[in-house]
């Protein structure tokens, strides 16, 4: 609980800028994100509406913020994953079990993202979101064109289709543990899933 230590002391502004992200990727997973307000935020940490606002100009700011930490840190997590992996599909199937593991760290995470999509206006937060897809889908696409290279994959294989698939089963997953309340699930289930992903794309290997 290192949160609770940390929110007795004077911390600088960027160490109080994270652990305030921190707190809300916390508090997402306990409750329904749209129904997280700065005072609760505060509470959570210990402090006062003012003290959080001296840190960020409104809620929005804050959201901007959470995404923007989880894109950097989804996106490394999924990177370093892959990294000094030869064959495509097993660096797509590290990336998918890094995805998961990381969800499941951060339940609430994909309700985050989830709300932020579903928003009708253009947000900050929404833009970070809707960058985070398309900088994961660029790495998707780069590992699909190698393995047809490489023959893990026919070379007919739709690119954008197969991108699509990946991301659209991990939340698949991700959306049934949660309803199901019961993220031990998403992990157990998750090596299967990605099998029959893989046969599904036509992996030739």
């Amino acid at each position: 609980m290192a949160i609770v230590d940390t929110r007795q002391k004077n911390l600088p502004a960027d160490e109080r800028r994270a652990v305030t992200v921190e707190s809300v990727v916390e508090l997402a997973g306990l409750q329904n994100p749209s129904e997280i307000t700065t005072a609760a935020i505060a509470k959570h940490m210990n402090l006062t509406q003012g003290a959080l606002f001296r840190h960020f100009p409104n809620k929005e700011a804050i959201w901007q913020a959470v995404m923007e930490w989880v894109a950097e840190r989804l996106l490394n997590r999924i990177d370093r994953s892959a990294q000094g992996i030869e064959s495509p599909v097993a660096a797509m199937e590290a990336m998918f079990m890094s995805h998961i593991e990381f969800v499941a760290e951060h339940p609430g995470v994909p309700r985050m993202m989830f709300g932020e999509l579903q928003r009708a206006e253009s947000t900050p937060a929404k833009r970070m979101v809707q960058t985070l897809i398309q900088r994961y889908g660029e790495r998707l696409h780069r590992l699909l064109e190698k393995g047809k290279e490489s023959g893990e994959f026919q070379p007919s294989l739709d690119n954008e289709a197969a991108a699509t698939l990946f991301i659209g089963t991990i939340q698949g997953l991700v959306m049934q543990s949660l309803l199901m309340g019961d993220v031990a699930r998403m992990r157990s289930d998750a090596p299967r899933v990605f099998a029959i992903y893989r046969r599904g794309i036509g992996c030739v290997l």
